[in-house]
């Protein structure tokens, strides 16, 4: 079973910067996954907000656009989101998700984590 773990979120003030984690465990080694984040505020749909699919370079949210990295070392299990110039309506629980590609021995999943907040105040 995968597990998703996110970590790194917290409170912060309009202009401030975080770095959040999210550690994958449980996958198969013959399956491929890919890993993204999204956000999702309260009352609001959850978003997509930055992701990277193996041999493709990593895609942004057009509202984070320029004010997020996103990394996965090596294609590995943990990703990583630096947010930068945060802003009020940046505020909300960022939740890592994974994606299991279809092939001939893994059938598609996806899996989500349980989020960690992320809080900005002007």
């Amino acid at each position: 079973q995968v597990h998703l773990v996110e970590s790194g979120g917290g409170s912060v003030s309009a202009g401030g910067s975080l770095s959040l984690s999210c550690k994958a465990s449980g996958f198969n080694q013959y399956c491929t996954y890919a890993m993204s984040w999204y956000r999702q505020a309260p009352g609001e749909e959850r978003e997509f907000v930055a992701g990277f699919d193996p041999d493709v370079r990593p895609t942004y949210a057009a509202s984070l656009e320029g004010r997020a990295t996103f990394s996965r070392p090596n294609g590995g299990k943990s990703i990583y989101l630096q947010l930068h110039g945060l802003k009020p309506e940046d505020t909300a629980m960022y939740i890592c998700q994974s994606e299991r590609r279809r092939s001939y021995y893994c059938a598609p999943e996806v899996y989500w984590g349980q989020g960690t907040q992320v809080t900005v105040s002007s």
